[in-house]
């Protein structure tokens, strides 16, 4: 078996090789090779120690990302490459980092201590593929298994748990039965041991894997140990015609129809968090979920909070969350105010969520697409046509305001407020004169 490895790795490995070192790429670059997936980078593992690695690669860019655990980037020709030393592992006391590292003369003991067998393989292409624990008969199989104990996997390092549903949303692979039993019996661990950073990075890669949907419907348990408000959802009877899935299905499958990126991702998962909170029962037995969008709204501003999501992120999430369920008229005038609301750069993922958000409900409202399509063509012309209407882009300023007589405060804003209203409306046109006159009138009617 041969494993085409890049030019500036050969490099890396042929210098460590000439001082007489043992070098091999190691981890997710050789599980995508065998999987013909291209790999997004390589790490590089050497029985030389760092001040070693240092010395060999002065003539390169080295940067000392954390020798004391054995390891430095070197940059050669423009390329990052990761070069740890081999290690072993003493106890994990805190079930996040271990307590020591100490440097090992051994590729097996390396690999030992790695969490799962399809990561846990090391390549040169003079000793071929180094695999003790079948991580390439597990790629065969489709399996998800950890090297070794699963229970002492995960005690050691509770975000593996996370990291197992990350890896099966991407590959498509089953997490094999003694793994998957270790994964929800010590599943509280991750609300124990992991900090908020490293729950959102691994939720943020399981909802942008192409097998997000079968990772959600398994382990919602589990998710919901990161985000307890989801498990309200799972398997809440809906109780309208409109729908024929429970709020999680149907969560799950708005999540599966939007387009893999973040943003997108992020608020069809929360979009209809807050339905079970605001679940009003009629007395003809049809449920009403009367304001969800703003409870929604207002729960995944506090979770993304919670799990230290960037500001720009967590702003365009709740957006979309927050006026996903509007439903505008057929006109400019209604398309326009959504555009304001929404604003331009969101308008192609607030269409992609309620394309989604359709096709998860029942196939009564199926015919509610074509009204979707017609918003989209509606929205694009009038973005092509005017651009960006809101306070920025009105023809009035606030400094304009106060050129009227008016001092600065509050009353500037409402003013403002007022006056993109009313060109929404269309009661007024977006031209500085005509506005400054109605600024006028609604001063002097104050």
């Amino acid at each position: 078996m041969t494993i085409i490895i890049p030019d500036e790795i050969k490099y890396m490995l042929s210098v460590l090789s000439a001082a007489g070192h043992k070098a091999y790429i190691v981890g997710g670059c050789v599980r995508d090779a065998l999987m013909a997936r291209e790999p997004k980078d390589y790490d590089v593992t050497t029985r030389a120690h760092p001040e070693e690695v240092m010395r060999l690669f002065s003539a390169d860019k080295v940067i000392d990302t954390g020798s004391k655990h054995g390891t430095v980037t070197v940059i050669h020709n423009g390329t990052h490459i990761e070069v740890t030393t081999f290690r072993k592992d003493a106890n994990y006391s805190d079930g996040r980092h271990p307590d020591s590292v100490s440097f090992s003369d051994s590729i097996e003991e390396d690999l030992s201590r790695r969490d799962f067998t399809i990561n846990a393989m090391a390549y040169s292409e003079t000793d071929g593929l180094i695999d003790p624990f079948d991580g390439r008969s597990d790629i065969a199989l489709g399996l998800i298994r950890t090297v070794g104990d699963p229970n002492a996997r995960f005690s050691e390092d509770a975000l593996r748990i996370l990291r197992a549903l990350r890896f099966s949303s991407a590959l498509g692979f089953d997490i094999e039965e003694k793994t998957k039993e270790a994964i929800l019996s010590r599943k509280k661990d991750i609300e124990e041991r992991v900090s908020k950073e490293r729950i959102q990075k691994e939720l943020e890669g399981i909802l942008l894997g192409e097998h997000a949907e079968k990772v959600l419907r398994e382990y919602s348990d589990v998710i919901g140990i990161a985000i307890p408000e989801i498990i309200p959802m799972v398997g809440f009877d809906q109780k309208t015609p409109y729908h024929i899935y429970d709020v999680w299905e149907h969560t799950i499958r708005v999540v599966g129809g939007m387009p893999k990126d973040s943003v997108s991702r992020l608020a069809a998962l929360f979009h209809d968090i807050g339905k079970p909170s605001s679940f009003l029962q009629g007395e003809d037995g049809v449920g009403h979920f009367y304001g969800h969008p703003e409870v929604s709204y207002a729960m995944a501003d506090s979770i993304m909070r919670r799990l230290k999501f960037d500001n720009a992120t967590r702003e365009e999430v709740i957006a979309l969350v927050r006026w996903h369920d509007l439903r505008p008229e057929l006109t400019d005038k209604a398309v326009r105010r959504v555009i304001t609301k929404v604003s331009p750069e969101l308008f192609d993922k607030w269409i992609a969520i309620k394309k989604a958000d359709n096709r998860a409900q029942s196939p009564m409202v199926s015919d509610r697409m074509e009204q979707i399509e017609e918003i989209e063509k509606i929205g694009h012309r009038l973005i092509e046509e005017e651009g960006a209407l809101s306070l920025r882009t009105l023809n009035i300023s606030g400094r304009d305001i106060m050129s009227l007589g008016i001092n600065e405060g509050p009353i500037v804003g409402k003013i403002m407020n007022l006056l993109l209203e009313e060109v929404l409306e269309e009661k007024i046109g977006n031209n500085r004169e005509e506005l400054i006159e109605r600024a006028k009138t609604i001063i002097e009617n104050a």
